[in-house]
């Protein structure tokens, strides 16, 4: 009777947004341990960000490296023959014993390809353990590389792929103090427009391959208007004219309230 299999662990690595002195200790420490690398590309022999950010951060990529193809497409057949096989090789390889860490630009857990292929790769071997090392989002690195902030106190902050169009955008604009727009490649002219109409261009601001050597920063946002942006490109907008409802829930009390619950609990202090 053959012994059963023993599967390595998939380990998602989260590498940061671009900047390889953000990569935690604890990713640091995986892609140096020994466990085989994957990485992700968008067309065959293609290069990888991911890669690319700890090739600058002076790691030698290892000869045995793979890479799995994840093509940039919404034709639902062809994503899913590469799902299928990136999931099939990836319990493949885990099958050999060995540890596996797969290279996740930004943070594994935020809009990443490493989600949707462990929970494949789960559903084929349900043994396989999956370990998730956290990491820096785009979105938090451009806030600091701007110099701003994504909410303080008591505001709101939601992120949205800007996929989901100006329509949607507008709306969100009246319910959170501060909008993360994702991918805002293929409408930067039409959200622009809408900025304009809200007279938001002046709190807004527009960051490029945030960390890498080509971090571009724009503030002036018109500016971009029939401009051809990168991929990896977010937009930060704030509405600081946003009318807020009452807070029902949060850090800050009414003096009032303050007081009746301290007496409450001490006589003694009832005037």
């Amino acid at each position: 009777m053959s012994e059963p299999t023993r599967y390595g662990r998939l380990i998602g690595a989260s590498l940061g947004p671009g900047d390889p002195e953000l990569i935690t200790r604890r990713a640091w420490a995986v892609l140096q341990s020994g466990a085989r690398w994957l990485y992700p590309v968008k067309k065959a022999e293609e290069s990888s960000y991911a890669l690319s950010i700890v090739e600058r951060g002076g790691l030698t990529v290892p000869a045995d490296a793979e890479q799995l193809l994840f093509p940039m497409t919404r034709d639902p057949e062809i994503l899913g023959r590469a799902w299928v096989f990136a999931a099939e090789r990836t319990v493949a390889l885990l099958g050999e014993g060995r540890d596996l860490v797969f290279l996740v630009e930004g943070d594994a857990s935020t809009f990443a390809t490493f989600g949707h292929l462990a929970r494949v790769v789960r559903e084929l071997v349900p043994v396989i353990e999956v370990e998730t090392i956290p990491g820096v989002s785009s979105f938090a690195a451009a806030a600091a590389a701007a110099d701003t902030v994504l909410a303080e106190e008591d505001e709101t902050f939601a992120i949205i792929p800007a996929a989901y169009g100006v329509e949607l955008i507008d709306h969100l604009l009246d319910e959170f103090d501060t909008l993360a727009l994702l991918k805002v490649k293929p409408l930067i002219d039409e959200i622009i427009e809408l900025l304009a109409r809200r007279e938001l261009l002046t709190s807004s601001m527009f960051i490029e391959k945030v960390g890498s050597p080509d971090e571009r920063i724009v503030r002036d946002v018109a500016s971009l208007k029939g401009e051809k942006v990168n991929y990896l490109s977010l937009m930060l907008v704030q509405n600081p004219k946003r009318l807020r409802g009452e807070l029902r829930r949060g850090c800050r009390q009414r003096r009032g309230a303050s007081a009746a619950a301290l007496a409450a609990v001490d006589p003694a202090s009832r005037p």
